[in-house]
């Protein structure tokens, strides 16, 4: 073999090891970069008044990415969970008088039965998850503006105000729901079997097929789980911003969410979800988003910005996945 071939070899080697190490800390060596710029650029960036603040931008966000990483890690994708905010918000002004509980249970069951619709059409139908998932969000979003009369309410109920607004030793309520929730998440994919079954679903879904795996029951799980957590999210951000406005709110989420989990390293082809590196995500991008608007830069370049990112992340991914 001569020295050439040899020495080509061994660069591919090392691009290879490269892209692997990108690919597995690359976001929290990121994430502690852009934390030390941050810091560096304002040294008011880790008073607790600020990072409460970016505690609230981040817990809605985190949710729906926890529910987003499963459902990628399936091969699909769910383009309706920003819908299915708007729809959660839509029903707390007409359950307010059952209070915080009765809320809660409306939100959560009708972010269930959107989930489930959506992974019977992925499931059962066979439908792609783009085309299925879109088709729900434009219906969801319809059907919150439809039940909140088009218009923006006022929310008063106390216990969605204060779970929107109370913390906890210093830090928001709901991003200790947020935390908890990514921990039960963790736990699923780690260490249950339903985990392992939707690994081996996004791995290769018709070698689960004749394998004998549950492949319909995983899917549609997967979804009801992201549309439960969409939902939940639905109600900490109405708690937080004491009004109910399904044309506004939810907005752009599914975006959100699909970036935290590709610049946490889920591959889009399904067969690992990566929940700590959701996690890293959903911070990464809140902070790229804190720190360009602490500096007034305009919102059009923070999101060329991000678009770079994910562009970033997916090559990264599909490098890994080619090698």
């Amino acid at each position: 073999m001569s020295t050439n071939t040899l020495a080509w070899s061994g660069l591919t080697a090392d691009r290879t090891r490269m892209l692997r190490l990108l690919q597995e800390y690359g976001v929290y060596a990121a994430l502690v970069v852009l934390f030390l710029v941050a810091v560096g650029l304002d040294t008011s960036f880790v008073e607790m008044s600020n990072i409460r603040v970016q505690l609230f931008q981040l817990a809605p966000t985190l949710l729906v990415a926890l529910g987003m990483a499963l459902v990628i890690g399936t091969e699909g994708i769910d383009l309706s969970v920003g819908a299915v905010i708007a729809l959660a918000a839509s029903v707390v002004p007409l359950y307010a008088g059952y209070g915080l509980g009765g809320v809660l249970l409306a939100a959560l069951l009708l972010g269930a039965a959107s989930g489930a619709v959506g992974g019977a059409m992925v499931a059962f139908a066979r439908i792609q998850p783009i085309v299925a998932t879109l088709s729900l969000m434009i219906g969801v979003r319809g059907l919150a503006e439809i039940v909140n009369g088009n218009s923006a309410k006022a929310v008063t109920q106390s216990g969605v105000l204060a779970l929107g607004s109370r913390t906890v030793a210093g830090i928001p309520e709901m991003a200790w729901i947020a935390a908890v929730c990514a921990l039960l998440t963790g736990l699923l994919v780690r260490r249950t079997t339903f985990g392992r079954q939707l690994v081996a679903v996004g791995d290769n879904r018709r070698a689960g097929w004749l394998s004998g795996l549950p492949v319909r029951r995983v899917l549609i799980t997967v979804y009801v789980i992201s549309g439960v957590l969409a939902a939940l999210a639905g109600v900490l951000v109405v708690g937080h911003g004491a009004e109910a406005d399904p044309a506004n709110q939810g907005l752009n989420m599914e975006l959100n969410a699909i970036t935290a989990v590709v610049v946490g390293g889920t591959p889009l082809s399904g067969g690992r979800v990566r929940v700590l590196g959701t996690v890293a995500g959903a911070l990464f991008m809140q902070l790229i988003t804190a720190v360009l608007t602490q500096h007034n830069v305009h919102t059009s370049y923070t999101q060329i910005v991000e678009a770079a990112i994910i562009c970033f992340a997916v090559y990264a991914s599909q490098e890994r996945g080619t090698r």
